[in-house]
């Protein structure tokens, strides 16, 4: 009897596979891909793994316009070209399937993971069910556990609930998308890249909305009053207890009331204040607290906290549960935690406890707990080892004591006026000491004082100032916000923001609505509001939650959700003209990537063609037939930057996993040429000699002989992390 584990990644599948052995497992490749053969207990057990989705929907009808609700799921590679490299894992494990008796899913324990692990089982291994392991950590330990202790069937709810998601994110994401794009190519006859969706439009909504807020705002004068002077030898600043004044005159009432007088301490305020350890992170609030504290963004915080994930030394990221069970054992982890240095003199203290009980916050995630350290080792450095460090002093945290806090509050009397003064000081840093510098803990220290004291007074002075406009959302407030209202999940709201701003819909750190995304969400409301409706959105995700714990049932949710786009897109087509006029006008300008270098009277435009994006003329009407070619496969915007070798118009390149480029639209330009230089090293797969070559995306050695021998390397001093893809090699 042969069994076959499927994993989602590849690193989980060594994880599983090196865990469950009883000696050594063999690794082997088919496909190009690594897979695992393994005994554990005697039993034969092989170890395939996907990337990700293997499978996606797509339409099963050529059908033009819209509504599209014929759609079914395909193999990712045939419906994206991008995911290509997904059908050599496809293959393998369908090949490995017919080797293995028994079956068993180790996807992620989630929903998005048990759509993944379901199709697997489905459409490469002919299964209708699979026995199911359930982990939170890839320790040696729970892996083990999982296996020998596996759920007998698939979680069919969860599964459930995640086709349904697909559903209706392709139902409105398509069809929404397709419907702007088809206003504007009937009103105007021109082409433009539009996208909206289930959660992208009321997302972008309230972002426009903020905008609309801050536009609208009209600043207001007022004035403070301070009293500056000394206090026992300590410098003070008092404010006066009105705290704003709107009148002028009453503030030069009390500026003449105060000229001269003497000033003493009226009463004193004490009070401690309890301030209890912090709630472990669940997704978001690492997010939130990572962008705070490391200044590392929610997308690159998630991608980050995976991938330590991966190497076994945190739990499960992509949860939203803030509870941490007995059952992952408290001593054993810090037991662990305490071989490192930096956080040995806080585990003793924590394990000469006589209990260890966490503080916990409200959220609760069916899938797994709040995210912990594993208390395994492994090597990190820059980002990762500061995320790392957040997540266990976080962890350790919740097992700290109570800090108090001791606030003082003064009342002045300076001729029947009053100011007041705060201080603050840490009695007992409880928690705080185990936080550390990810505390951020401000004193404001107050000498020893009494009632009648005398403050000597320097000066008693007015500040004018303005009132400020409302904030724009940060990239980790408005994660917090879409939470709060229920938009998205915790794994995709950094994903909405992301394709927000590669529409060119949001901008900036602080993120502003751009013209584009303004007209759209106006559009939108003035035509067809129900696009951009947040309680439209939050319904289908109760709806979700209800499938997932067996509420609702699946056909009923996607049926509703068909009759609801119906009813939209028929009012969206009545207005389509419209729509299309308006959202054209916030193109405008848009697409311009500089000055034709040629005709010297034209500009450059993006256009589109029978082979994709290409660069042209705006005068080819007139004659001027200058085009460019762009990099296919990528989003290119303008730069309003000239080439300084050639003076050509740079554009920014922009590819999925790469970081953005400029480039010369100049194919001829002398800084496109690729430096080719042989050395005396022998090519490993043939007789050739290797040759650095010098392009675009750095320096790598290829074998001369190429394409016949595509030997390609790469190290350190050629200053190229990885080797170049055959994509590159064509381009050079």
């Amino acid at each position: 009897m042969t069994k076959l584990i499927v994993t989602e990644k590849p690193a989980q599948a060594e994880k599983i596979a090196f865990a469950l052995a009883d000696n050594k497992p063999i690794i082997k490749t088919k496909n190009s891909v690594k897979y695992y053969e393994l005994t554990h207990n005697k039993q034969k057990i092989l170890v395939g793994c996907a990337v990700g989705h293997l499978f996606g929907l797509a339409k099963t009808k050529k059908n033009k316009g819209y509504p599209v609700f014929d759609i079914d799921w395909k193999p990712k590679h045939e419906i994206d070209k991008h995911s290509g490299y997904t059908e050599k894992y496809a293959k393998t494990l369908k090949e490995l399937a017919k080797k293995a008796d028994e079956f068993m899913v180790a996807t992620d324990f989630d929903v998005e993971g048990s759509v993944i692990g379901h199709n697997i089982i489905k459409f490469l291994c002919g299964k209708k069910d699979a026995k199911r392991m359930k982990f939170s950590t890839l320790t040696k330990d729970e892996l083990i556990s999982s296996y020998e202790k596996p759920l007998k069937h698939l979680v069919f709810s969860q599964i459930k609930a995640g086709e349904t998601r697909h559903h209706l994110d392709w139902f409105y994401g398509i069809n929404l998308s397709n419907a702007l794009m088809t206003s504007i190519k009937n009103a105007t006859n021109r082409f433009r890249i539009m996208s909206t969706g289930r959660v992208q439009g009321p997302t972008l909504k309230l972002i426009v909305k903020k905008e609309d807020e801050i536009k609208k705002f009209k600043p207001e004068t007022y004035w403070e009053i301070f009293l500056n002077g000394s206090l026992k030898n300590t410098k003070i600043k008092a404010k006066h207890k009105k705290e704003k004044f709107t009148e002028k005159q009453e503030v030069k009432k009390i500026l003449e009331k105060t000229k001269g007088k003497k000033a003493f301490v009226e009463k004193i305020i004490k009070r401690k204040i309890n301030i209890s350890p912090p709630a472990p992170f669940d997704l978001t609030s690492l997010q939130m607290e990572s962008y705070k504290l490391l200044k590392i963004t929610p997308k690159e915080t998630s991608s980050i906290a995976q991938k330590i994930y991966t190497l076994g030394i945190i739990s499960y990221p992509r949860t939203g549960s803030q509870k941490l069970p007995p059952s992952i054992g408290y001593k054993k982890i810090i037991n662990k935690l305490l071989k490192n240095k930096e956080y040995s003199v806080i585990c003793n203290s924590l394990l000469s406890k006589k209990v260890l009980k966490p503080v916990e916050g409200k959220k609760t995630d069916i899938a797994h707990p709040a995210i912990y350290p594993t208390g395994d080792v492994a090597k990190l450095q820059g980002k990762e080892l500061q995320l790392y460090n957040l997540i266990v002093r976080r962890f350790l945290s919740t097992f700290g004591d109570t800090a108090i806090k001791e606030s003082t509050r003064l009342t002045i009397d300076v001729n029947k006026e009053k100011f007041l003064l705060s201080g603050s000081i840490i009695l007992e840093p409880g928690w705080y000491k185990i936080y550390g510098k990810f505390a951020k803990v401000n004193e404001q220290i107050l000498p020893e004082i009494e009632k009648e004291d005398e403050v000597k007074v320097k000066s008693i002075d007015s500040e004018e100032k303005q009132t400020q406009p409302p904030k724009r959302y940060t990239q980790a407030s408005i994660i917090k916000k879409m939470e709060t209202l229920g938009l998205g999940t915790k794994a995709t709201r950094h994903l909405i923001i992301d394709a927000l701003s590669q529409r060119k819909y949001i901008d900036g750190i602080q993120i502003k609505a751009t013209p584009l995304g303004s007209t759209l969400i106006n559009t939108l409301e003035k035509y067809s509001p129900e696009i951009i409706d947040e309680e439209l959105t939050k319904s289908f995700e109760e709806d979700m939650k209800k499938i997932r714990e067996k509420k609702e049932k699946e056909e009923t949710v996607i049926n509703r959700a068909k009759k609801v786009l119906i009813r939209i897109l028929k009012k969206f087509k009545e207005n389509e003209i419209k729509i299309g006029k308006e959202l054209i006008k916030a193109s405008v300008g848009e697409d311009i990537i500089g000055d034709c270098p040629k005709c010297k009277k034209g500009k450059l435009k993006l256009r589109r063609g029978r082979f994709g994006l290409f660069i042209a003329c705006d005068r080819y009407k007139e004659g001027c037939k200058t085009t460019f070619s762009i990099p296919k496969g990528s989003l290119t915007k303008p730069t309003e930057e000239k080439c300084k070798v050639c003076k050509y118009p740079l554009i920014l390149v922009i590819r999925k996993g790469k970081r953005p480029m400029k480039l010369c639209i100049n194919k001829d330009c002398p800084s496109k040429k690729v430096e080719i230089k042989l050395t005396s090293k022998k090519c490993p797969k043939c007789d050739g000699k290797l040759v650095l070559r010098k392009g675009i995306y750095g320096a790598f050695y290829a074998c001369e002989n190429y394409p016949k021998c595509k030997y390609v390397f790469s190290d350190k001093k050629t200053k190229t992390k990885k080797p170049i893809k055959d994509k590159q090699k064509k381009q050079l």
